[in-house]
């Protein structure tokens, strides 16, 4: 489950992408279709989060 938020906390949108390296391509393709992409937080760093904490800071996130 993704959210993108505003600057001030808004909801912009949401979607549910596969945990696995195509969706990390298409959660990064669908979040930047909704505006720049400045920062991201990851639950589940340590386990099913941590792939997706690497490939995001590798890509400008």
């Amino acid at each position: 489950m993704a959210a993108v938020l505003s600057l001030v906390g808004e909801v912009i949108g949401t979607e549910v992408l596969s945990a696995a390296a195509a969706g990390y391509s298409e959660l990064l393709e669908w979040a930047r279709g909704l505006g720049t992409v400045r920062r991201a937080a990851v639950e589940g760093t340590g386990s099913c989060g941590a792939v997706l904490s690497r490939y995001l800071p590798a890509r400008g996130v």
